[in-house]
């Protein structure tokens, strides 16, 4: 990968990816771009001032926006996790099978449908003191069960090796485990709970957590 003392005078053909630092959307795009070992500009915004540029692009006005070098735009972190391996893909994540690649996907998709609205709302009762805390906490269980099963059958979510599915996850699964850091420490999850340990204590999640400068129209370029 290009270092970014070469390329500071960089321009659009690289494609531009703006970030959030902690949305758990963004943070699943940066991993799989830097997993797919590609040069991509970082834009770090705040959604009380979003740039003019990134609503250009994607007016929805939510992170991650990818703009490619041919004006084209991906706004959904799967398509753009997705787009980034199917570039360059040096750990095989996508996996070799097309069965097991559809299992991959079904999986993230589960996810996204029947794991992150009881999170959102885990969350929120916990941080709210509602009395529905626990049952949010059941309804998200149901899914992490599911992955400590998977983890205790073959040791990964899908196939016999890491793939997409465990970086979709991360983000999800670290907010899951701090919600209640005392009850998930004894939660009887031990697969998924070392599996979580082992990625957020990975280097490559320290890099995708860097904190990059708030992007100005007149600030200098930064690679990812």
């Amino acid at each position: 990968m290009t270092n970014n003392s070469q390329l500071t005078q960089a321009n659009s053909s690289y494609p531009i990816l703006y970030s959030l630092q902690n949305c758990p959307y963004a943070m699943r795009a940066r991993l799989a771009l830097l997993l797919s070992e590609q040069d991509i500009i970082i834009r770090a915004i705040t959604l009380k001032d979003k740039p003019q540029q990134m609503l250009e692009a994607s007016p929805k006005g939510t992170v991650p926006v990818l703009v490619l070098a041919d004006g084209s735009v991906l706004e959904e972190s799967i398509d753009i996790m997705l787009w980034a391996l199917k570039r360059n893909d040096p750990q095989q994540l996508l996996l070799r099978d097309k069965k097991q690649y559809l299992e991959i996907i079904e999986l993230i998709e589960r996810a996204d449908n029947e794991f992150k609205h009881p999170l959102e709302q885990y969350r929120a009762a916990k941080r709210y003191h509602q009395d529905t805390e626990q049952y949010w906490r059941q309804q998200c269980e149901v899914f992490i069960k599911e992955l400590e099963q998977r983890l205790n059958e073959t040791g990964h979510f899908v196939g016999n090796q890491l793939s997409l599915a465990d970086y979709a996850f991360i983000p999800f699964m670290r907010q899951f485990g701090r919600v209640d850091r005392k009850w998930f420490a004894q939660a009887p999850y031990p697969k998924v709970k070392t599996w979580l340990t082992t990625q957020l204590q990975s280097r490559l999640y320290a890099k995708m957590m860097c904190k990059h400068e708030l992007w100005h129209d007149q600030a200098e370029n930064t690679f990812l």
